[in-house]
Order: C-alpha cells, then structure tokens, then sequence
C-alpha cells in the first residue's frame, strides 16, 4: 500500500471546483430552479457557434444514454440525467472516489433563431453532442396604406 502525502489546499480547491460549476448553473433573476436543487453535480459544456446551427457538446463519462434526458420548453433546453455509483464488491474497498455521482442537470436559453422542431441530439464515447439549426428570422414586411 501507497502512503499518500495529504494536501488539505486539494480539498479546498475540490470545494471550491464544484461551488463554482454550481454558481454557473444558477439561475438567474431570482427564479427558482428545482433541477439544480435536485443536482449534485454539472458536467463540463461547450457551446460554439456556424452559419448553419449552434452545437452544444457535454461531457457524460460514465453515463448511459438511457440515464440522460434533453428537453425544450418555453425555449429553454435542459439536459438532465444521473451518474450511478457503482456498487461495491465484498472483496474490494473503495480509497478515494473523486468523479462525482448522481444526478445533474444544464439548462440553457436558445436563441430566437433556433428551429425547436429540429433539435438532433448523438451520444457516442461519453459524449453528448445537440445541434440545433438555425432558422432565418423573419423579415418584416411593409405594408403600404391606401388613401382614399
């Protein structure tokens, strides 16, 4: 057995580490968000942007495809989802466990110019990829008054 050399600053930096995701995922105006009540940890997002749609890739290790749920209502999407501990064997002991379980939950606002109905979401190697297509706004229209 390896003797390890305790670093209490690597805890605090732990600590710190998950307080900050929590603030990023906090909602905003003063809204209440029972999903991230329920949440005990935030997987890593990226979020770019092309001509043709914005594509959000999140980081799932760990996660069965069956165990995530993407949303969209009232032009927010929410990716939500659990990471299950895995359970321990008689014969072998658990020393430090430091990837985070349970449940999670991401919520974003979409841009006017996402086409709700054509959301696709692919799941391959821990990887949750979404594409959301953009859609052209719709110019406004002049309409010339009569004068009679």
């Amino acid at each position: 057995m390896a003797i390890t050399r305790w670093n209490p600053f690597r805890e605090f930096e732990d600590i710190l580490d998950r307080y900050n995701r929590s603030i990023q995922t906090a909602p905003r105006n003063g809204e209440s968000n029972e999903l991230m009540r329920k949440a005990d940890w935030a997987p890593a997002v990226d979020v770019t942007e092309n001509k043709e749609e914005y594509l959000i890739k999140a980081e799932l290790p760990g996660v069965n495809k069956e165990d995530v749920k993407v949303s969209v209502e009232d032009n927010i999407l929410r990716i939500q989802g659990e990471r299950h501990l895995e359970k321990e064997d008689q014969d072998k002991k658990h020393h430090r466990i430091e990837r985070f379980y349970g449940s999670f939950a991401r919520s974003f606002q979409l841009p006017e110019n996402v086409d709700e109905g054509n959301i696709r979401a692919e799941y391959k190697d821990g990887i949750l990829t979404l594409r959301l297509v953009k859609v052209e706004k719709a110019k406004p229209k002049t309409i010339e008054i009569d004068l009679h």
